[in-house]
């Protein structure tokens, strides 16, 4: 009784304090290092009011187009993906994780699939669509996706892959971000490939149908 009290009071309390502070560091990018062994990382968290405006929709376009509408769980995309998986077992697996769940598995768990952290990852879900607003779960979110070989957030791929800040990013480039992050290990938005090129174009279109308010 007192482990699981204390894994209750500690995870609430983690999640309540990033609802206020900083992400400067993640399980993911400890992991990364020791996989690298080497000692590359780089990040800058910056607000969100220091990003593109931009930024926000190409990551909804690419990722997540209902994340203003949803709590958490996109169980529309949820049933589209299993009856695709269903219908087209010799393809890609498709995937329906919203931001939401993608910034709990970033911030707070290790990558995987296991069902042990796909049942953590759903905990902390509902805990950060709970105790934090869309705005600080974007703003976490885009400070903590893997946007490159060491490279993390938006700030830090901003300056490495085009030279500029966050907040000059213009719409080509917030979508050649976005069009990378299924694996953005293999595709870079510094050397985009034709296929990254295409998801970037897909981007751009879809981003007038997404809107980052209430």
């Amino acid at each position: 009784m007192r482990i699981v009290v204390a894994f209750f009071a500690s995870t609430i309390l983690a999640v309540v304090a990033y609802r206020f502070l900083p992400v400067y560091v993640t399980p993911l990018m400890i992991i990364r290092m020791v996989q690298q062994q080497e000692f590359k990382m780089s990040h800058r968290w910056v607000s969100i009011n220091d990003m593109s405006d931009q930024m926000p929709l190409a990551v909804m376009a690419s990722e997540d187009q209902r994340f203003m509408a949803h709590h958490g769980f996109d169980f529309e995309a949820i049933k589209a993906a299993v009856k695709r998986n269903r219908e087209h077992p010799e393809k890609n697996h498709l995937g329906a994780s919203t931001i939401s769940q993608q910034t709990a598995k970033n911030v707070f768990l290790w990558p995987g699939r296991s069902w042990l952290r796909k049942g953590l990852e759903a905990y902390f879900t509902v805990l950060i669509e709970l105790c934090w607003t869309k705005e600080r779960i974007m703003e976490v979110y885009l400070n903590s996706i893997e946007t490159g070989p060491g490279i993390y957030g938006v700030e830090a791929v901003s300056r490495e892959h085009f030279g500029t800040s966050a907040s000059q990013l213009t719409a080509d480039q917030c979508a050649l971000i976005a069009a990378t992050l299924p694996n953005p290990r293999r595709f870079s938005s510094a050397n985009p490939s034709r296929y990254v090129l295409k998801r970037q174009k897909q981007i751009r279109r879809q981003m007038r149908n997404v809107s980052f308010t209430d």
